[in-house]
């Protein structure tokens, strides 16, 4: 059984390969169950184990586990970690082990980044970028592998961490700086990729700019929101998965109250890949595409990282 070290695993996974194969992915198609979550720490030091599991006809199982320990961090530990198992599916046999914060944090920006390919205009240059941790920090490159992005403004709830990731944007080719006014920050943006555990909206619709996209990555509990209800309803809504319907409280919350039905959805991420739903319909059309992450991307660029 071969093991994929982190750098082996991040060097494997370019996003000028891993966004065709996602693609690829959704439009083929894979068995991906639904997630099972399971509470096994007490509730003075809690940690949840999530298992996400996934084949298909290429010929490789899969499975993700995820733990999360939110005391971690006075052990001074991260607080998640992640390993993926990558097995023959025919005989059950163990192939590789993945370094499974790579392929979650590259996979979850690359999944971002096929939906902007086929929502956001063509033409968008400008991106507003929340949240400047492991995932945010990709939204950039991600982006511009499908995108012809030239300026980036970041926002973090730590200013620090902005402007860390401005220098090493700038370095790399972008015009990027610190959002000083968020509002004038989304106002002026073609494209807006949020990527924080925010449980409070940070965007309001009242803001988007017509013909502006919008990413939500964060929000993957009910308690989290990244966008407020005006921004969700009053656009054109797409989602990664049906599972998003039943984790993201930027869906949930709308729902509970009435102001947002399931029917309000276009399109999954697999019908825009297989062209089974409409896409952008104008210059001026809004388009919010909210993730909360599937097992199919994981084993998509687990699959690239082994097989290539």
């Amino acid at each position: 059984m071969k093991i994929y070290t982190r750098e082996e695993t991040r060097n494997a996974l370019p996003f000028s390969h891993l966004i065709p194969a996602l693609e690829e992915m959704f439009k083929r198609g894979c068995t991906a169950p639904r997630r099972h979550i399971h509470n096994i720490g007490t509730p003075d030091d809690p940690v949840t184990m999530l298992i996400m599991p996934a084949w298909s006809d290429a010929g490789f199982l899969g499975i993700k586990t995820v733990n999360i320990a939110p005391n971690n961090a006075s052990r001074s530990l991260p607080g998640l970690f992640s390993t993926y198992m990558l097995y023959d599916r025919s005989t059950g046999e163990p192939v590789a082990q993945v370094d499974g914060n790579e392929i979650t944090s590259r996979r979850t920006a690359a999944a971002s980044a096929l939906a902007a390919k086929l929502l956001a205009r063509p033409s968008t240059k400008r991106l507003t970028l929340l949240g400047a941790g492991r995932v945010g920090s990709l939204i950039p490159y991600a982006y511009r592998e499908v995108l012809p992005i030239e300026e980036v403004a970041v926002w973090d709830i730590d200013r620090a961490a902005s402007e860390r990731l401005v220098g090493q944007l700038y370095q790399d080719g972008f015009i990027a700086h610190v959002v000083e006014n968020l509002e004038q920050a989304v106002g002026w943006a073609d494209a807006i990729s949020c990527a924080t555990l925010s449980t409070k909206p940070l965007i309001k619709g009242a803001w988007l700019t017509p013909g502006s996209h919008l990413d939500l990555i964060g929000s993957f509990t009910p308690e989290m929101r990244e966008a407020d209800t005006n921004a969700i309803v009053n656009n054109s809504l797409f989602i990664d998965t049906e599972e998003a319907l039943e984790k993201s409280g930027d869906l949930l919350q709308p729902i509970e109250l009435g102001d947002l039905s399931r029917d309000a959805v276009i399109g999954t991420l697999e019908e825009l890949c297989r062209c089974q739903c409409p896409t952008r319909r104008s210059e001026q059309e809004c388009t919010v595409f909210k993730a909360v992450g599937t097992a199919l991307e994981d084993l998509a660029a687990a699959t690239l990282v082994h097989h290539g």
